[in-house]
């Protein structure tokens, strides 16, 4: 349980980020409306001259299967260069360490977890990549990937905005995620965490020698720059093997409090944008009702224990902020960790699996949204059959096609997890590394999928899974984590546009109930697909601890 100081910084935390989103939510507005801005001087130019050198005409609309294709083009292209820089470093400047080029498994898993905003690392980056893939490899797929999930989830809102031809242009949208938000807001970002302690050089590592006369190298870099856009973009992947539990990443508790609001910064502000864009701000309220109710599930569940953590905690950052990043992290899809997965407790666990699962907690920036909507659509087709009026949204009546998409949306989740963590068994990839068929290995192996499905990446494994069997498995379901659930949503956005609207609103949606039966929907729908499994892992490692003392 937490005690009143600890309440207060969370209240404090989620305080600030609300504030803080609410406040940005006009501007990036603008951004995506293309309304003129102070910044349309200095950066239109720039931006024009990426359209022409591209051949990108700003102005052309496109469909939900465009707007699919140009994203996929675009990051795959990007996966490619990546990949290549890897597999090559060996021989690329900018390698003071002299390190070699990954294996193509290890490459591929990297970039397709990378480029799709995951950042699941079976590698530790601090033995194994040098400044240039770290700086044109890594940190280029976290801000193309944190851009293109703001770009599809913007596209997909604007099929339910009245008036809407078209959901946009991704290239227009892409371009401006990177030069308006996302390099303006790391830029600073950085700067913040080198004054809080976090390095940024490009010297080489520094051998010394300690008190003790003991041999050191002290393990430096151009850290502040990553760790910005990776906690930002809610990517996650470190720069270290250890990620936020090396001092360097994350030296302090005030580093730690500021990452963790970076992480809830951009999710939360697109909530605000979703009731922007409608002209309808009070739309945004039951989607950020629902968000922070399922989150504050997730603190409670935590929080139950009095002990939520056990050996391997960083002491420097304690165990309540341990809990509570670990609770952020996977809320919104982000995958950083400031300790040890491992050394928490199986509810802390469960708890970071509900994020995972729900997705919409408040989920990655842009996808966490694009499945809100999803279980908004889920929870109107109830509500109507179960009231017997024809489901509608925001005026729009809800057909047979939608919620047959939104339920292949949501299936695809449950498919891409269960059956690769069965054949991870059945084929003895788990038995291949060192990991049991007990509740703690079955916990270790679902968290695996489960993470990969959601695009999170924080995991059990680390580099133990370094085996072809699994980078091949998990890249594949990472990619189609990502690109099958925003295909089928972009394809509900884009069949909203040119809908007639009811003149008169039947089911309201805007107000504190409709919010509370959106939370019980997604609740529901999650752990009927899910317990049965989260109950031979986690659930069952909280029964043995108690069964044999401690928990």
């Amino acid at each position: 349980m937490i005690d009143a100081l600890q309440l207060v910084s969370v209240i404090a935390i989620l305080g600030a980020s609300l504030l803080a989103a609410g406040y940005f939510a006009p501007f990036v507005k603008k951004v995506y409306t293309r309304s003129p801005s102070r910044l349309d001087r200095f950066l239109d130019p720039i931006e024009n001259a990426l359209y022409r050198v591209t051949g990108t005409d700003p102005d052309h609309g496109m469909g939900w299967k465009e707007y699919l294709f140009a994203g996929l083009l675009v990051n795959l292209v990007q996966m490619a260069i990546a990949f290549f820089i890897l597999v090559d470093q060996g021989s690329l400047p900018l390698n003071p360490q002299g390190f070699r080029g990954l294996s193509w498994d290890l490459a591929l898993n990297t970039v397709v977890s990378f480029a799709t905003n995951t950042n699941l690392q079976h590698y530790a980056g601090e033995q194994s990549l040098s400044y240039l893939s770290q700086m044109t490899a890594i940190q280029f797929l976290q801000f193309t990937s944190a851009a293109t999930g703001i770009s599809m989830g913007v596209a997909m809102v604007r099929g339910f905005v009245v008036g809407s031809k078209n959901l946009g242009n991704f290239y227009v949208d892409f371009v401006r995620s990177l030069t308006r938000l996302l390099i303006p807001l790391c830029f600073v970002a950085a700067l913040v965490l080198v004054w809080l302690g976090v390095p940024q050089t490009l010297s080489g590592y520094t051998p010394v020698t300690t008190v003790e006369g003991l041999p050191q190298t002290i393990l430096v870099g151009p850290v502040a720059s990553l760790v910005a856009i990776m906690q930002l973009g809610t990517n996650g992947g470190g720069y270290y093997g250890a990620n936020a539990a090396y001092p360097f990443m994350n030296p302090n508790p005030a580093s730690d409090i500021f990452e963790i609001g970076l992480m809830l910064f951009l999710p939360t502000t697109l909530i605000f944008v979703f009731g922007e864009l409608l002209g309808k701000r009070r739309e945004a309220r039951p989607i950020l009702i629902a968000a922070y109710l399922l989150f504050v599930i997730d603190l409670v569940i935590a929080f139950i224990p009095t002990t939520p953590l056990g050996a391997g905690i960083e002491t420097r950052i304690g165990g309540f902020f341990s809990a509570l990043w670990t609770v952020v992290t996977t809320a919104v899809t982000t995958g950083s960790v400031n300790t040890s997965l491992s050394a928490m407790h199986p509810l802390v666990i469960v708890s970071a699996f509900m994020g995972m699962l729900i997705q919409a907690t408040p989920g990655g920036k842009g996808v966490g949204l694009m499945y809100m909507i999803m279980y908004i659509v889920i929870t109107v087709f109830i509500v109507g059959l179960m009231s017997g009026r024809t489901p509608e949204y925001l005026g729009i009546k809800i057909t047979g096609r939608d919620v047959k998409l939104v339920m292949v949306a949501f299936l695809i989740h449950p498919i891409i997890i269960l059956l690769p963590t069965v054949t991870a068994y059945a084929a003895g990839w788990a038995a291949a590394i060192g990991v049991g068929s007990d509740s703690i290995g079955f916990t270790q192996v679902l968290y695996e999928f489960t993470t990969s499905a959601a695009n999170n990446g924080s995991d059990f494994l680390g580099t133990s899974a370094n085996t072809l069997a699994f980078n091949l498995s998990t890249a594949a379901v990472i990619f189609a984590g990502r690109y099958a659930p925003i295909g089928i949503l972009l394809a509900l956005g884009g069949s909203m546009m040119g809908r007639k609207r009811a003149e008169t609103v039947g089911l309201k949606t805007g107000g504190l109930t409709f919010s509370l039966v959106l939370v019980g929907s997604i609740l529901i729908v999650v752990l009927l697909t899910f317990f049965p499994f989260l109950a031979l892992g986690p659930i069952l490692s909280y029964f043995q601890g108690h069964v044999n003392g401690f928990g």
